[in-house]
C-alpha cells in the first residue's frame, strides 16, 4: 500500500517524518534493523533515491546508524530518541496552539478540553 503525500512538501521530508514516527512509536524499536532502501521505496511507492535521501536525513538527525555490511539500524541511544520525541511534541503542540489562537480559543479552554478528552479516553 502506497503512503499518502502532500504535494506541497518535499516527499523525502515526508518519508523521513513517517519513518521517524515509526521509530518514536516503537514500530522500529531502538537497535532494530530497518528494511532496505529498496524495500521501503517499494512499500512507499517512491524512487529509491528519494528514500535514500530520507534515510540520510534520519542518519544526520542521529536516529539511524549505517553498518556497512549489515544495513541500517535505529540508534540504541535512547537519549537521541527521547530528544526527537520531545521535539515532535513541542512542534505539534506549537502548531495546535497557533490554530487555537487563530480561532480565539484561550489556553484555559484548551486545557479543559484536553482534560475532558483524557478522562473520556481512560474509560
Amino acid at each position: 500500500m502506497a503512503w499518502n503525500f502532500d504535494p506541497n512538501r518535499p516527499i523525502y521530508l515526508q518519508l523521513a517524518e513517517k519513518i521517524e514516527t515509526f521509530i518514536l512509536s516503537g514500530t522500529y524499536p531502538a537497535g532494530a534493523k530497518i528494511p532496505s532502501v529498496r524495500d521501503l521505496a517499494k512499500e512507499a511507492a517512491v524512487n529509491p533515491n528519494t528514500m535514500q535521501r530520507a534515510l540520510t536525513k534520519l542518519e544526520e538527525d542521529g536516529l539511524l546508524i549505517t553498518q556497512r555490511t549489515s544495513g541500517r539500524f535505529v540508534t540504541k541511544d535512547l537519549g537521541k530518541i527521547n530528544k526527537a520525541r520531545h521535539r515532535l511534541v513541542q512542534d505539534q503542540t506549537a502548531e495546535f496552539m497557533m490554530k487555537m489562537r487563530q480561532l480565539g480559543i484561550e489556553k484555559e479552554e484548551v486545557l479543559e478540553a484536553i482534560n475532558m478528552l483524557s478522562e473520556e479516553m481512560k474509560r
